[in-house]
């Protein structure tokens, strides 16, 4: 699955640690482990919460798209 590739890439990159991410899905470390792991899905609420966090659009998360910065609006 992209997505659990791409919430570990976006995280490390951004030098956080799960329970740092964790904190603003208002989640526990040990979900969002899980989410990472691929042992749960992640709630739309949550893969919302980390566009914005991250600034990237859900298209990049899911797979759908490679390139991570969202549109520009006209």
């Amino acid at each position: 699955m992209t997505y659990i590739k791409r919430i570990r890439d976006l995280r490390e990159d951004h030098d956080k640690t799960q329970q740092e991410i964790a904190a603003v899905l208002g989640t526990s470390q040990t979900m969002y482990a899980r989410y990472e792991r691929g042992a749960n899905e992640m709630p739309i609420r949550h893969l919302i919460t980390l566009c914005k966090y991250y600034r990237v659009s859900a298209d990049y998360i899911i797979g759908l798209s490679d390139e991570p910065n969202l549109p520009r609006s006209k």
